[in-house]
């Protein structure tokens, strides 16, 4: 069976990541995996119906995230899609730096580190669509205050490189994957909040063969991010930290 396209997932152990490679691979795209233990991805790999490689992933270290991916870029000689899904969150009242720091050099100096790299071998191919999973946290403050600060970084990260891939007159695709809370859904094992991952991955990969620049999914997000986005500080703020009724 021929390969129809090269794709490259870049974070690729969470479920969501799992599930567009499975879709991908139902449409005979070539995947390369890349995760920070490539050994435990395995068994995942040889599940699927195409070519599929598990390559690793060096978050922390932005240098050698660089590097692994020009290294695999090269060897395949370009991809057409690079999709990227890694991120980091966790609250803690307490706000210890650790944790804020752990954030900032995953979703923000990590994440521009590949999207950078990306995008720049991209440019030398001549063409390209790079997207990345993103969330509506970015659009306001909250709770896990380097969490949502991060993701309006990566949208604003984006949307730059989106104006200079329109600079420089080339076809390269920059989608803005705009996710619902998926994180706090899963918390609170919200099954309204949480549609199921096929849904989602599927609306993911429709919106990128449509070439969205960006996007909300699953659709019902559009409306809740408009609200967020409209709602007053003094409503916005408040209605984090009210408390909660004791049921009896």
């Amino acid at each position: 069976m021929t390969t129809i396209a090269t794709a490259m997932i870049i974070g690729a152990s969470s479920q969501l990541s799992k599930e567009i490679a499975r879709q991908l691979a139902a449409q005979n795209v070539k995947l390369l995996l890349f995760v920070p233990e490539p050994a435990a991805m395995d068994e995942f790999a040889k599940s699927l119906p195409t070519s599929t490689q598990v390559l690793p992933l060096s978050i922390f270290d932005s240098q050698a995230l660089i590097n692994q991916i020009s290294e695999a870029w090269n060897k395949e000689e370009g991809a057409h899609l690079v999709i990227v899904n890694t991120g980091m969150n966790g609250y803690d009242a307490s706000l210890p730096w650790k944790l804020e720091q752990g954030i900032i050099d995953v979703n923000v100096t990590g994440f521009a580190a590949i999207c950078n790299c990306v995008f720049k071998l991209m440019v030398e191919q001549g063409y390209g669509q790079l997207a990345a999973i993103n969330s509506i946290a970015g659009q306001r403050g909250g709770p896990s205050m380097a969490y949502h600060a991060s993701k309006a970084f990566a949208a604003n990260y984006f949307e730059g490189l989106s104006m200079h891939a329109q600079r420089l007159k080339l076809p390269i695709t920059i989608s803005d994957i705009q996710l619902g809370l998926l994180d706090k859904a899963a918390l609170q094992q919200s099954r309204f909040l949480l549609p199921p991952l096929d849904k989602v991955a599927k609306q993911i990969l429709t919106a990128l063969k449509k070439g969205k620049r960006r996007v909300y999914v699953t659709k019902r997000w559009r409306l809740v991010a408009w609200i967020n986005r409209m709602l007053p500080e003094y409503i916005y703020n408040t209605r984090h930290w009210k408390a909660k009724k004791k049921k009896h």
